[in-house]
């Protein structure tokens, strides 16, 4: 069992939880990943590492509230517990001193998976620059975290309500145009943001490596839910990745692929909202 230590509400449905965790924080490094659990009869699903303390014992993880299994988790407070916490799983991304600068793009709550690679990143002695994104203001989360480490942070808000009025892609595209001497840019986020990206930087041959978010379900690599193709070839996310050459990546395969399991969630979701349970367990 892992107890949380803090539970809070970021905006709006998306929340920061502090859970103890000692063998996951003693290993994880910046780009992995838990499978979480929270009772016996419950799903496993997989949450980014968005900071951690080696000595405290504990970990950051962020989540938004658009499934079954993120509702229950919502409604747990500090000093309730997790059955399972699993990891750390994936390979952590690779991290190295470069010629140049290195932008790491997020977008929505993906935003917080970014920071702890943008830290390593800044703590090998690079130039560092975040684009964050949202639909608006009140949306937008880990802003004050990225700017403690980053050269320059700049927001994008759909509505215009901070930052630029605009997308991600507008702000990356203003830094080639203005000279910044991009050499790899790390997109994470919505697919479909990764893949714009993605595209934009190919003219350019900017190193671009994304985060995948593929469905999972055991993160092992023997289920093989989490399957995407790149560069023609078969690679699994939870064991091969979770970071990818955006340059070689099947995007509509991925996001096809997304959707596959949509009305088994929306089952599970009317079902939890019913009867106060997640997938069967009791709360």
């Amino acid at each position: 069992m892992h107890t949380i230590l803090s539970k809070t509400m970021v905006t709006e449905r998306t929340w920061h939880m502090r859970v103890a965790a000692p063998l996951v924080a003693r290993k994880c490094r910046a780009g992995q990943f838990i499978m979480l659990r929270i009772h016996d009869s419950g799903e496993r699903i997989p949450l980014t590492i968005a900071d951690w303390d080696r000595d405290a014992g504990f970990i950051d993880i962020y989540f938004q509230e658009i499934g079954a299994t993120t509702e229950l988790l919502a409604t747990l407070q500090a000093g309730d517990s997790i059955l399972d916490v699993v990891g750390p799983l994936g390979n952590p991304s690779h991290v190295e001193k470069i010629t140049g600068t290195f932008v790491m793009v997020g977008g929505g709550f993906g935003i917080a998976a970014g920071y702890p690679v943008a830290r390593a990143f800044r703590e090998a002695g690079n130039r560092v620059i975040a684009v964050l994104g949202a639909k608006t203001r009140k949306l937008l989360i880990c802003e004050e975290m990225l700017r403690a480490v980053c050269h320059e942070v700049y927001v994008a808000t759909n509505d215009g309500s901070y930052g630029i009025q605009g997308l991600v892609s507008d702000v990356l595209q203003g830094l080639l145009d203005g000279g910044e001497d991009v050499r790899l840019v790390f997109p994470v986020g919505p697919p479909i943001m990764m893949k714009i990206i993605s595209q934009m930087t190919l003219p350019h041959k900017i190193k671009t490596m994304v985060s995948l978010n593929s469905v999972m379900v055991d993160g092992t690599g023997m289920c093989g839910s989490c399957r995407v193709t790149v560069a023609g070839k078969t690679r699994f996310v939870c064991s091969e990745g979770i970071d990818f050459d955006g340059h070689e990546v099947d995007w509509d395969e991925m996001m096809s692929r997304q959707k596959m399991y949509g009305k088994q969630e929306a089952e599970a979701l009317s079902y939890h909202r019913e009867h106060g349970a997640c997938c069967g367990g009791v709360r």
